[in-house]
């Protein structure tokens, strides 16, 4: 990727916290493995009964079949390590069309689609931004946006200031996500036309 060495471009900077966290820290390496890589790793239910863990192939793609061969694979090594005592369910999924943004690849991969961005803090007045996005350059994530008495602009919000940043669901959005899915060759690729494609699975 021109201007983004491939180890920077593909690090995640959008990282967990707590329990979240020792589940990515654990599941990671698999998934590399198995040639996929982690998107996101989040706790939802009571007790954090649920654990949802996006992942994709480098290329954005996943299958309903992979997405139950990494559960198969990360069920036992959360079973050995027990980072959640209670019974919880294990949910592997694809991003997602309206996905999160996690790597500073993805901001080059999904240039020209219109994204939400929220700030650890505030810039000109403000911690949260939506628009056009422009790419990644020089640390900075580039994003038009619309802003009172200026009008459009682009701006560069450095990512180490990035809280949360995710795609927002527009039929241009759609339409080059099916084209994408069209353009592999994976065959039972994860339907995304309804959101996020999972496989459940019970732990004790």
């Amino acid at each position: 990727m021109e201007g983004l060495s491939s180890d920077v471009g593909n690090a995640r900077f959008i990282r967990e916290s707590g329990l979240a966290a020792q589940i990515a820290q654990l599941s990671e390496p698999v998934l590399a493995e198995m040639g996929f890589r982690l998107v996101k790793v989040s706790l939802s239910g009571s007790d954090n009964t649920t654990v949802q863990i996006m992942a994709e192939r480098p290329d954005g793609s996943i299958s309903i079949k992979e997405c139950a061969d990494i559960s198969r694979a990360l069920s036992p090594l959360l079973d050995a390590h027990d980072p959640i005592s209670s019974s919880y369910f294990l949910e592997v999924s694809s991003p997602g069309i309206d996905r999160p943004l996690v790597r500073p690849s993805d901001f080059e991969v999904w240039a020209g689609q219109t994204a939400k961005i929220e700030l650890k803090e505030l810039l000109e007045g403000r911690k949260r931004f939506k628009g056009v996005l422009e790419g990644f350059e020089d640390g900075e994530v580039r994003i038009e946006v619309n802003l009172d008495q200026i009008g459009c602009t682009v701006l560069g919000l450095p990512l180490t200031m990035i809280a949360e940043a995710r795609l927002v669901l527009t039929d241009k959005l759609v339409r080059e996500a099916l084209n994408r899915q069209k353009s592999t060759s994976k065959g039972d690729l994860a339907d995304d036309s309804a959101g996020d494609q999972d496989l459940d699975q019970d732990a004790d």
